[in-house]
């Protein structure tokens, strides 16, 4: 596996995540219409993320790559409904489902991750993956803010959407393997 394509990924999906949050927030709060229904809401996603990590802790060493696409596909799928939702127990299922595409991403991520490196070099990788995803995240947040000054929030949710859908096209065309096997290979081509 490609820690670069990895980087490249997730930063995509941290971009797409970043550029809705704060104003996915206010939709919450503007739905549910008291701080308490928001707290249910998030309660709810942060618990069915928590449940689901459990059962999916057995998938991820046999099919992280899948999984990791998976949750971006059903990030984007979620992203896509939002703004149709008519209702406040439609945003609860909607959290339930979105809680277990957050721990598709999180337990696949750290399985790749582990598999696209080897013990004893993993500490470069790991910074340059921490560091581009956070600039992703904070450059979403900033892009968010001046595309909803002249779009709707529902424009917003499209275009977050599109960009979890660029994510799992590049984690499907990540390829398998350590970082040092990865390396050898680059050598390898370097030679010939």
């Amino acid at each position: 596996m490609n820690v670069r394509m990895l980087i490249k990924s997730q930063s995509l999906a941290t971009l797409a995540a970043g550029m809705i949050y704060p104003y996915y927030l206010l939709f919450l709060k503007n739905l549910g219409s008291t701080y308490s229904a928001y707290g249910l809401a998030f309660a709810i996603f942060t618990i069915s993320s928590a449940a689901s990590a459990i059962w999916l802790g057995k998938l991820v060493d046999r099919s992280s790559k899948k999984l990791m696409a998976g949750s971006s596909l059903g990030m984007m799928a979620a992203m896509l409904i939002f703004p149709w939702i008519p209702s406040y127990g439609f945003v609860l299922l909607l959290q339930a489902f979105m809680g277990v595409c957050n721990a598709m991403q999180k337990m696949s991520e750290r399985g790749l991750l582990a598999d696209g490196t080897s013990p004893g070099n993993r500490g470069d990788a790991l910074g340059n993956y921490h560091f581009w995803t956070s600039v992703a995240s904070g450059f979403a947040v900033l892009i968010g803010g001046y595309i909803i000054d002249w779009l709707t929030i529902d424009v917003l949710f499209y275009v977050s959407a599109f960009i979890y859908g660029g994510s799992a096209w590049m984690t499907l065309r990540m390829q398998e393997g350590t970082l040092e096997s990865n390396n050898n290979n680059n050598n390898n081509n370097k030679q010939h």
